[in-house]
């Protein structure tokens, strides 16, 4: 893959296990999840609500929306629990060394 496909999302140690990072680009901002030391990214704007999901809460590997409290699963984007019923969208991650990207494209 090429590089010019990697958007750096944050160091590694900057985001610690159980927790969300709000990471802004131009095309709008994702949601960047320490699980267990395995990294995730998804779209940032819940699909139901258009609320920010990195202002949510990690339950079971799933992202609960402050909205209306459905939720995805942070690995597929599938929605789990009512209301949300359409997925959000789920970006490949790589670390290298202590940097995490988003595959973009």
């Amino acid at each position: 893959m090429a590089d010019e496909n990697l958007f750096f999302l944050c160091k590694s140690a900057d985001l610690a296990p159980g927790s969300i990072l709000k990471v802004e680009r131009p095309e709008g901002a994702l949601a960047v999840y320490n699980l267990d030391g395995e990294f995730y990214a998804t779209d940032d704007r819940c699909t139901h609500g258009l609320a920010s999901l990195s202002n949510g809460e990690i339950i079971d590997g799933e992202i609960e929306c402050t909205m209306h409290f459905g939720t995805f699963d942070i690995k597929t984007g599938e929605p789990r629990q009512s209301p949300c019923s359409v997925a959000i969208k789920t970006y490949k991650v790589e670390v290298r060394d202590d940097d995490v990207f988003a595959i973009i494209g």
